[in-house]
């Protein structure tokens, strides 16, 4: 093609003005014209390149091409000594990086804590197969007729015989009750001298129930059986708590807890005894907190049966409505022991053993009748309360008594008290309570 004079003018002047706009437009500030190349005149490299160590892009001869990009800026590592190893940053997920190393180092701990645990359930096992293979070999080879000690041996021994014997002396009557507890009594035994031979033995279930009348002996043979399952080594120390419903039941929201497991931990190796235990649990109301009480009582039963003995006690009737509430309660109870009310006779025996242990007699008199007398009347007033009654009732008798001899000590001559009138209650002393019931209507309240 043929370009006139003026044409060709032109077309030099525009390319000389594009290349010269390329060139100083990535010129870097300060650097001298004269050493222009692509980036900025000839024999100067890309600053870019300086700071990474490459090579600046060869420069082109030909006006027309568009100048090469420049390279991406380094990652922060190959800036740093062109290692690929994280250096962290700016970003708030920088915490939650995880070599692969970490990650695989982890994965194989696991894996071997796994491996471990499998292999003590297999040597567990094993173990307790050789326990069982040796405990078969040595009951085959026992002979049928190997001693293992006698009973009374075992009874004076724990010091049992001598529980059931102060039983015996502090309870009168109550002779269903006293079987039950020697009954339980001989478990216990036999349970320990089946441990001598190497039987297998198991602690049995001593939670108990108590059901009966006020002054029936609950409380009493509560005692016992604490002193006897703690000498025959199924408590550790064989005390009793007593607890109502106050001492288990909060008035707020988050109260019961911390109320019942505190008298739990008082009773703890010991014997729990619940007085009237119905009232932890009020059908009626839906948001009584004694259903959190009950709760957590039934728990340490299940959970605790070697170290804590639960006794529920109270009224029959109202027990075995108690029970159907809550029949997780029952099953967990294999003692469920009746106390009937006491007799005539027994009440008066019952009075002649508290007159005894304060260090009084009852005078042949006439004064055991009137005790007879005042007895069956008694039990035919509201609220006769058994072994109670009896107590307030020589109570009562002491003071007569008291009354009688400082009357006789100021109106005799010399004043002078004898030890028998001290100690010994009259027929006098009981006549007056009789009198009392006799002026007093059928549903009065009285001592």
């Amino acid at each position: 093609m043929i370009y006139s004079g003026r044409r060709l003018s032109f077309i030099l002047v525009v390319i000389s003005v594009f290349a010269l706009t390329g060139a100083f437009h990535t010129l870097p500030a300060g650097r001298p014209a004269s050493s222009l190349n692509q980036w900025g005149g000839p024999g100067v490299s890309d600053p870019r390149a300086l700071q990474t160590g490459a090579s600046a892009p060869a420069p082109t001869s030909d006006p027309f091409v568009a100048p090469t990009p420049p390279p991406p800026p380094a990652p922060a590592g190959q800036a740093n000594g062109g290692t690929l190893d994280y250096v962290g940053g700016t970003d708030p997920n920088d915490k939650n990086f995880r070599k692969l190393s970490d990650a695989l180092q982890s994965a194989d701990i696991e894996a071997r804590l796994e491996a471990e645990e499998a292999e003590k359930r297999i040597n567990a096992a094993k173990y307790r197969r050789q326990e069982l293979e040796e405990k078969i070999k040595y009951m085959q080879d026992m002979p049928d007729a190997t001693p293992a000690g006698s009973v009374d041996e075992y009874m004076y021994k724990q010091g049992v015989k001598d529980i059931l014997d102060k039983l015996d002396h502090d309870l009168v009557g109550l002779l269903p009750v006293k079987k039950r507890v020697r009954e339980i009594a001989s478990l216990l035994i036999l349970d320990k001298m089946r441990g001598n031979l190497g039987l297998d033995t198991s602690v049995p279930s001593l939670h108990m129930c108590f059901t009966g009348a006020p002054g029936t002996g609950k409380t009493t043979v509560a005692i016992r059986m604490g002193q006897v399952l703690a000498r025959m080594g199924y408590a550790r120390q064989g005390h009793v708590v007593v607890a109502t419903r106050d001492d288990l039941v909060g008035q707020y929201v988050g109260h019961t807890a911390p109320k019942t497991k505190e008298m739990i931990k008082k009773a703890m190796g010991g014997v729990l005894l619940v007085d009237e235990a119905y009232y932890l649990y009020n059908a009626a109301n839906d948001r009584d907190y004694g259903q959190e009480s009950v709760e957590i009582l039934l728990n340490v039963m299940e959970n605790n049966p070697d170290d804590l003995v639960v006794v529920l006690a109270g009224y029959k009737d109202r027990m075995d409505r108690f029970f159907s509430y809550i029949p997780g309660m029952s099953s967990r109870i294999g003692n469920h022991i009746d106390f009937p009310n006491y007799e005539v006779d027994e009440l008066v025996d019952i009075g002649r053993v508290m007159a005894r242990d304060l260090a009084y007699k009852i005078a042949d008199d006439g004064a055991n009748e009137e005790l007879r007398k005042y007895m069956e009347l008694r039990m035919k007033f509201p609220y006769f309360s058994n072994a109670r009654t009896v107590r307030n009732a020589m109570d009562r008798a002491r003071m007569n008594c008291a009354i009688r001899v400082f009357n006789q000590g100021i109106n005799a001559p010399d004043g002078c008290v004898t030890e028998e009138d001290l100690t010994t209650l009259r027929r006098e002393d009981f006549s007056v309570l009789v009198q009392e019931l006799l002026d007093s209507p059928e549903d009065a309240i009285v001592a």
